[in-house]
């Protein structure tokens, strides 16, 4: 059996964990693993990805940019 520790959780986030198990006898821990779980992305983005990453900063530093009021014009998005 693995080595326990107590940490100090504040009350509104204990409700959040309680809100996020899958039924009630489901325990903490087994809550927090699902969660770091999710936030781990095992695979490494592609040699194109960050190519298009490095394309869209270069952009940024230029200036190259589109107002978020443009394309909701051109969109119709209100």
């Amino acid at each position: 059996m693995q080595a326990a520790s107590s940490i100090y959780i504040r009350k509104d986030l204990k409700t959040q964990l309680n809100n996020l198990k899958r039924n009630p006898k489901e325990s903490y821990n087994d809550v927090i693993e699902r969660l770091v779980n999710l936030t781990v992305d095992d695979e490494p983005l592609s040699a194109e990805a960050i190519k298009g990453l490095e394309e869209g900063l270069e952009d940024i530093k230029k200036g190259n940019l589109i107002s978020e009021e443009y394309i909701r014009k051109k969109y119709g998005v209100e």
